[in-house]
This record gives structure tokens, C-alpha cells and sequence, in this order.
């Protein structure tokens, strides 16, 4: 087959001689030309060891004739900017983060693709540019830091610091917590939205099988990549093997199967949906919670469960939570293997993945001694931790398009009740009242004005942690709001509540008092009464009607850059809040 690469060489006649000037040879021009595009930088723990997994993939291309050029689009850290006007940005950079993939993929002529990326944007970032530029790819993930002593982990200093302001920890304790929980490399070490977009890749059958979530520091990681640089230039040359030809509305349910089977970050319904766009496919809330209904709950991993995430590989990763639930996956699906996900799954049982998993298992026991075994983390499909998924979308007048809750994270308490309503419009208000204890059992929480158009959709982390942590209000009072969580946050919270307050949603017209309806298990979120006064949903309406005639909107936050385009054309939440032009 004739490869674009040597097509777009007979039309620039320049291309040549300033690929020789960037370090090219003449014999590489002539080679399979493999884009290498990664987060590398010095910007968190999940994209500075990411130069070392490119060399990796060079040598794979090189091996199998072909010839890598390196691209970079750092990606931003939201647990560096949590708490500040930087995590603002956090969303938005996905979008610029695709924008660059495809500005360098597409100005130049290249065969085939390899995507390193390990975190919350830069991953579905790397996977919406692969989408859009579409040529053979191969994405690999960058895999996940180690736990630090006494097993501790990133999304525990949330809770450090709760305690820390409420007086329970001295400053000496949340410094220690601070100088251990990253100890390395990698993605934070819980089943975050890193974590959860990794093994979103594999799913889609867009990573290797097994790579998905393995420990940074891992020598496996290292061939792993190099055979993603072999495998990028094999596909190269072969017919039908673009994102397009592989990804399809089944590969994306079969990645939703799995995202229940993990108990996922919420986060994902954000981005799953938006990688569905780029490729002409439709994902929603609706396909989360009518997939996540009755399937099964399996991982015992951290925010929801016991272990760090590094347990994920040495037990078996994605195909070992994909065994456990087969017969409910489309098993013909094509992946960047050139084979189908069934054909895969055969395969690791038969070259030894996981005996080799099985290793790691044991000397990550001598370390912590420990005695964890594989069904530990990922239990048997009848031995379920849950079996009605992990998320649910709710909705109500309160959120007609619909609000995301991860009822795995939440006190059974909280599944349904009746509370009042106490509205913020803003995070920072809020945090303050519930740190002042001003926020008092029974409240029904609302942090509004923070969704995509308001403020970027910046993560409510701290506020989720402050209630979670606490002993009353973490089985008493939810949290509700257009804005997002952390894949790490915990407790009562719903999010992504749609339309947001800008666009005058419901939840602009909350006021104080107003009481407010959660059932997790009829997938309701309803105002029903007035000032504590229950009243008839006519009644309601009528006074939402009266309500909205008097709200105003709100004059544009903010006035020029990047956000100003966020805010000016960013979807719903519940479509996943990509750029619509």
C-alpha cells in the first residue's frame, strides 16, 4: 500500500531537507513515519517519566523499520492546582490538549501513531486527538506510581488536611503525609480518573492488552512500549486498521462494563462521551446507567476500596476484570492487536500474563507484609462487592437532563432522603461554612455557577473530602453541583447536575430552605417543598416558573484566553462538555 507519507513528500519539496536539519538520516525519509506524541514534562509524577517510555517506543519503531518523531502537549496537574483558580483550566486543557494532536499530526504527513499519557486530561485528550486524526495508533498508558509507607496514597491528603483544619492532626503528621504519598512515578495510586481513563484505553481496544494501570516503575512498562512502537509500524501497512475501524458503539459499552467493574471515577461521563464524539458516535449519561444497572461491582481498590491501584496489574489488570465479565462483553470487537478482544483474552491465558502478574503480587506482599491474593482485589463475578454497577444518573425538575452520582462512594444512609437546601455560589463559600461548621445535619448542599460555561467545571474536592471525613455530616447532609469531583472524592455527592446555572438550570433557582428529594435507587432528584413546606410538583413548577422570571444571568466570568472559549462553547455535562462549534 502507498503510505501518505511518501505521497506528501512529492508535494513539499522542503520536507525533506528540514527533516535532515532536525536530526533525520535520508534513509529514514523512506521509512514508516511514526508520530510519537506525548504529556512529557515536568508537570506531575504521571507525564515526567514519559521521555523514558518514548525512547522505548523509538527503538520498538526502529526495530520494525520504521522511523519515530517526538511530539509533545504537557499536560496540567489537578492535585497541583485543587484548591486555586488553576483547576479551572483542568477541563479545558483536554480539549487543547486534542487540538494540538491533531494540529501536529495533521501538518505534516505521518503513517501511524503511538500516544503516551497516564492522566485525568492528558488521557482523553491523547484519545480524542488519536480519534480525530485517525491513522493506525497505538496508545500506551503510563501506568501508575507505587504506594508509599503504610500503604498510603495521593487521596488520603484530603482527608490529612480535613483533619488538619478541624484540629484532630497535628501540622507534623500532615507533613509526613505530604513527603510520602508520591513516591514515584506515574498516575496517582487509586482508582481516580487517571486510573480510570488507562484502563478506559485497553477497554476500547486502543492500548495493548495488560498494559493498562501497570506500576511506573515496572521493567514490563518498558517492553510494553517498545512492542507499541513495533506494533504501530505493523498496522501501518495493513488495511482497515485505523481508530475508526476498530472503535465502534460496541467497543465503547464494553468499556462501560468494565468502568462499572472498577467502580470508576465519575469523571468518565465526561470523557467517554467525548471521545464517542470524535468518533461520530453518541455516548450519555443514560448509556452509563442503563449499562451500570445489575452489572457487577468487582475491584477492591482505593477511593472505594482497600488496596493502591499498583494491585490492579498484579492481579490482572483489564483482562482479568474482563474474564470475570465475559459473557456480558461484545468478545468480536477489533483492537490495535489486528485481533479481536476474545482472540486477546485466549492469548494472555496461554503466554504466561498472568503467572508473571502473579510474581509481582508476591514481592508487592513482602513489602507491605501482607497476604493479598488476586481474588482479593478482583473478586469472582459471583462474589461481587456490588451488582448494581458503580454510578447512577439521577433526574428530576432538580436536574432534567440529569446529575451523576457514584453511589458506591456513598453512605447507604443517603440513598434516599428528604433535605434543605443550602445554596453557594461558589466553592470557596462553601467550604468555609462546612469547615465553621455553619452547615448543619439534614442540609442538602449546593455549590452552583461552577459547571463548564460558569467557571471551567472545576473538581469540588476539598468541600467533598471536608464532608466525607467528617463523622456527622458524612452520613447526613449531600452535596450537590454543576461542577465535578475528583475521581478520588467520597461521600454523599452529586454532580454534573444539567443545565448548569449559567445556562439557568434548576439548581440557579434553589433557595434556601427549598427541600430537596435523593433516590438513588429510582434515579430521582426532585425539589418538593418550599421553605420546608412540602408542596404538589404543579405547585412547583409554578414557583420555579415565577422564580426563573426574576433570575438573572450572570455576566460572563471570564473576559479573553482559553476559559472565555470554554465558556463560550462547551456542551452539557451530561454530553461531556467538549468544544461545539
Amino acid at each position: 500500500m502507498q503510505l501518505k507519507s511518501q505521497e506528501m513528500r512529492k508535494l513539499a519539496p522542503e520536507l525533506d531537507p528540514l527533516r535532515i536539519g532536525t536530526g533525520w538520516t535520508k534513509e529514514d525519509l523512506g521509512k514508516v513515519q511514526v508520530i510519537v506524541e506525548s504529556t512529557y514534562g515536568d508537570s506531575h509524577p504521571g507525564s515526567g517519566h514519559l521521555n523514558i517510555l518514548e525512547a522505548e517506543v523509538r527503538k520498538g519503531i526502529a526495530e520494525e523499520g520504521g522511523f519515530g518523531a517526538r511530539y509533545h502537549c504537557t499536560d496540567i496537574c489537578d492535585g497541583e492546582s485543587q484548591g486555586t483558580d488553576g483547576i479551572n483550566y483542568s477541563l479545558a486543557s483536554r480539549e487543547m490538549i486534542a487540538n494540538m494532536i491533531e494540529i501536529h499530526a495533521n501538518a505534516t504527513p505521518f503513517d501511524a501513531g503511538v500516544y503516551l499519557s497516564s492522566c485525568d486530561k492528558g488521557v482523553p485528550g491523547n484519545l480524542m486527538g488519536l480519534a480525530r486524526v485517525n491513522i493506525p495508533s497505538v496508545f500506551v498508558p503510563g501506568g501508575t506510581m507505587n504506594a508509599g509507607p503504610e500503604m498510603l496514597t495521593l487521596e488520603q491528603l484530603g482527608m490529612y488536611s480535613a483533619k488538619f483544619e478541624r484540629g484532630e492532626i497535628n501540622e507534623e503528621k500532615l507533613d509526613w503525609a505530604k513527603c510520602n504519598a508520591c513516591p514515584s512515578c506515574g498516575a496517582c495510586s487509586f482508582i481516580g480518573t487517571a486510573s480510570t481513563m488507562q484502563i478506559m484505553a485497553e477497554a476500547l481496544g486502543l492500548a495493548l492488552p495488560g498494559t493498562a494501570l501497570m506500576p511506573a516503575t515496572s521493567p514490563d512498562l518498558l517492553d510494553f512500549a517498545r512492542e507499541a512502537g513495533r506494533q504501530a509500524v505493523r498496522i501501518a501497512q495493513m488495511e482497515n486498521m485505523r481508530p475508526s475501524d476498530i472503535v465502534t458503539m460496541d467497543s465503547f459499552e464494553n468499556a462501560i462494563l468494565v468502568h462499572a467493574a472498577i467502580s470508576g471515577s465519575t469523571n468518565c461521563l465526561l470523557h467517554l462521551p467525548a471521545i464517542a464524539h470524535e468518533f461520530g458516535i453518541e455516548i450519555t449519561g443514560d448509556t452509563f446507567d442503563k449499562l451500570h444497572r445489575n452489572a457487577r461491582y468487582l475491584l477492591d481498590v482505593r477511593p472505594a476500596g482497600r488496596w493502591p491501584a499498583e494491585c490492579f496489574y498484579y492481579a490482572g489488570g483489564v483482562p482479568a476484570i474482563m474474564e470475570e465479565i465475559k459473557e456480558h462483553l461484545h468478545l468480536d470487537v477489533m483492537t490495535v492487536t489486528g485481533k479481536t478482544l476474545g482472540e486477546n483474552l485466549e492469548e494472555l491465558k496461554n503466554n504466561g500474563f498472568y503467572e508473571k502478574c502473579e510474581k509481582w503480587l508476591q514481592e508487592f506482599n513482602k513489602r507491605y507484609n501482607v497476604n493479598v491474593t488476586r481474588e482479593d482485589i478482583i473478586r469472582p463475578y459471583d462474589k461481587a462487592i456490588g451488582t448494581d454497577g458503580s454510578i447512577a444518573v439521577l433526574r428530576g425538575n432538580l436536574a432534567p437532563e440529569g446529575a451523576v452520582i457514584k453511589h458506591t462512594a456513598c453512605p447507604k444512609e443517603m440513598f434516599k432522603s428528604v433535605l434543605r437546601a443550602r445554596p453557594f455560589d461558589s466553592e470557596e463559600e462553601c467550604l468555609d461554612a462546612v469547615l465553621k461548621h455553619k452547615v448543619q445535619k439534614g442540609d442538602a448542599v449546593f455549590i452552583r455557577y461552577e459547571g463548564p460555561k460558569g467557571s471551567g467545571m472545576p473538581e469540588m474536592f476539598y468541600t467533598s473530602e471536608a464532608i466525607s471525613s467528617d463523622k456527622e455530616l458524612g452520613k447526613s447532609i449531600a452535596l450537590i453541583t454543576d461542577g465535578r469531583f475528583s475521581g478520588a472524592s467520597t461521600g454523599p455527592v452529586i454532580g454534573h447536575c444539567s443545565p448548569e446555572a449559567v445556562d439557568g438550570g434548576p439548581i440557579a433557582l434553589v433557595e434556601e430552605g427549598d427541600l430537596i428529594e435523593i433516590d438513588v435507587m429510582e434515579r430521582k432528584l426532585n425539589i418538593i417543598g418550599i421553605a420546608g413546606e412540602r408542596k404538589s410538583m404543579e405547585e412547583i413548577d409554578q414557583i420555579l416558573a415565577e422564580r426563573r422570571k426574576n433570575w438573572k444571568p450572570r455576566e460572563m466570568k471570564y473576559k479573553k484566553g482559553v476559559l472565555r472559549l470554554f465558556s463560550q462553547h462547551a456542551a452539557s455535562p451530561m454530553k461531556g462538555a467538549y468544544l461545539e462549534y
